[in-house]
């Protein structure tokens, strides 16, 4: 079954994988050819703005237009002219202008025309649509043969030109390639985890496992020794045997608290609800645990009972981890009041104690697993970090809303918030 989930799993992230790489790849193909378009559509802009020009040119003269198309593409981002007229710089520049403008194409260019008597290319100027683009140094435009009257035209900035009206495809694009890399780390670090939480779960059933043997191996040796009549004769003898039974259970409680929260890792916890009236659940425990714990004070302040929906077991362990912390984790005499109000149809279940509190860093993570705080009374209390964490387990199966603040003065209050069925 494990290994049919663990396929499962490895199916689904495989499938979400390429799914993700498919959308990429598409998504590039899709911007490489709107990139192609857009570099056709500004090729044929810059053919009809210059025949525009070319007309504007013959205009008011003899000459009759060419018969044969007069504008070359000899590269890229380069052309040639070929006009057979006499034309002024400055009314070339003009007609370019106008021209451009009408067809929205708004690129820096720079023009050279041919000058017959020096023979070559003279640089005309460089035009720019934007006060930031410098103007550039003086570029060569090759002379070209059998051509007497024409003119140059390229533009520079074009790639960018098209990168700026295609800049939703590559915004589009680079989310996507960032989409694909944090659900690649997301997915690595999941798997990380999980083998993580695997290896933690399989060493603590392993230990809490070969705990149990000697522990109830113990556990039988001793009650076996208290029934002898040497041990009963000798005060000594028995009170360092009950010191090893009450230690033994002690470990073997810790044991099954392990074992419990392991199991409900792997197996959702359950819960039998039913309506309880809990008052006489927390005036029991604490009645169990005052005659334990015999310095501690326990008081439960409350109007009326109050019945709720919940798992009377589960109930039971919440009540007595929250009790059993409030006394061990105190420098002076216990005193624990449990107080029930009442806020609309919320039932709000509060302990609070007079112990040494959680300083405000630490508080966050009190109900974390194996998690305890360092410090002094830490280290004389026994424990594993589990209760707090078993006792927010619980909480969650009944969908109850449990919090931690610290008292002024001293101690803490750990409130769960429980829906009302029946007052």
């Amino acid at each position: 079954m494990k290994k049919l989930k663990l396929t499962r799993l490895n199916s689904i992230i495989l499938l979400g994988l390429i799914a993700i790489v498919g959308i990429l790849i598409a998504q590039l193909l899709w911007t490489r050819q709107a990139y192609n378009i857009e570099e056709v559509k500004f090729s044929q802009k810059v053919h009809v703005a210059l025949l525009e020009v070319v007309k504007n040119l013959y205009e008011g003269t003899s000459h009759e237009l060419p018969a044969e198309n007069p504008v070359q593409k000899v590269s890229a981002d380069y052309y040639i002219v070929n006009v057979a007229n006499d034309f002024e710089p400055e009314i070339l520049e003009y007609y370019l202008k106008t021209e451009f403008e009408k067809i929205n194409l708004g690129t820096d260019f720079e023009y050279a025309m041919y000058d017959c008597q020096s023979d070559e290319m003279v640089y005309g100027n460089f035009v720019s649509y934007s006060d930031k683009s410098p103007k550039p140094a003086s570029v060569y435009f090759p002379k070209h043969q059998n051509l007497v009257y024409y003119f140059a035209i390229r533009f520079p900035n074009e790639s960018s030109f098209m990168f700026s009206t295609l800049r939703f495809w590559f915004v589009l694009s680079f989310a996507l390639i960032i989409i694909l890399i944090v659900y690649v780390y997301s997915i690595f670090t999941i798997i990380q985890q999980k083998k993580y939480s695997e290896l933690q779960r399989d060493f603590i059933n392993n230990m809490t496992h070969e705990f149990k043997t000697p522990l109830s191996s113990i556990l039988i040796a001793s009650n076996y020794l208290m029934k002898q009549d040497k041990i009963k004769s000798d005060e000594k003898l028995e009170k360092y045997t009950d010191i090893i039974i009450a230690q033994s259970n002690k470990l073997n409680g810790h044991v099954e608290k392990i074992l419990n929260i392991a199991k409900s890792d792997s197996a959702p916890m359950t819960a039998d609800k039913k309506p309880i009236a809990l008052l006489p659940v927390l005036q029991d425990i604490a009645d169990n645990l005052s005659n334990q714990y015999q310095h501690a004070e326990i008081t439960i302040e409350s109007e009326k009972d109050y019945i709720i929906e919940a798992d009377a077991f589960h109930l039971t362990n919440l009540v007595i981890n929250l009790l059993d912390n409030s006394i061990k984790y105190s420098e002076q005499q216990p005193k624990i009041t449990i107080r029930l109000t009442t806020v609309k149809n919320t039932l709000q279940l509060e302990f609070i104690d007079n112990g040494i509190g959680v300083p405000p860093k630490n508080l966050a993570f009190i109900f974390d697993r194996f998690y305890r705080i360092p410090n002094k009374k830490s280290n004389e209390v026994n424990g594993f970090g589990l209760g707090l964490h078993y006792v927010k387990k619980i909480c969650n199966l009944h969908q109850w809303k449990i919090s931690a603040t610290n008292n002024i003065g001293s101690g803490i209050t750990v409130a769960i918030k429980i829906p009302i069925t029946n007052e």
